[in-house]
């Protein structure tokens, strides 16, 4: 699995209050997707296109459980790459089926608006003005299958474990 899309960057300890104010928890998911990055990039959301790569500084997702990863799949972006993923965050990319890539000096390598080409399949990620190749931290297979099945509920279903939510 690979991505090449337009990067967009936000910088260290970016916690889920940013990424989706305490105050959408009660919203619908499409009243959450509006709420996104809406307090330190406003309008974002409108400017984000399906497939972009979002490239994240160090300690990104810090702070809660709320469903932030799976608004910022609902998007439509591609995957996410950051310096380091604080571990509840990065469990709920897992969860929510939000693909997710640690790589050291990926944000130094990317200026917002390169284009990223982010492979799932030798966890590589290539910037396609400097053709600069950065490698990731291997994703173990549990974890990537989860994702790539569009989070837990999804795989359970596919697998036969649990019924169709619809």
């Amino acid at each position: 699995m690979e991505f090449t899309g337009k990067t967009w960057k936000f910088g260290d300890n970016i916690n889920t209050d940013l990424i989706l104010p305490g105050r959408a928890q009660l919203f619908t998911e499409a009243e959450q997707l509006r709420c996104v990055f809406e307090a330190n990039r406003p309008g974002w959301v409108d400017e984000v296109a399906k497939g972009d790569v979002l490239i994240g500084g160090y300690n990104f997702g810090m702070g809660s459980s709320r469903p932030a990863a799976r608004s910022l799949r609902n998007t439509g972006l591609a995957c996410m790459v950051a310096e380091s993923i604080n571990g509840l965050f990065y469990r709920n990319c897992v969860n929510w089926g939000f693909l997710a890539l640690e790589c050291e000096g990926i944000f130094k390598a990317f200026k917002e608006g390169d284009q990223a080409t982010v492979s799932f399949v030798d966890f590589t990620v290539k910037n396609r003005r400097t053709e600069e190749i950065l490698q990731g931290r291997l994703v173990p297979d549990v974890l990537l299958t989860t994702m790539k099945a569009g989070g837990v509920l999804p795989l359970l279903e596919t697998e036969g474990l649990i019924g169709s939510a619809k």
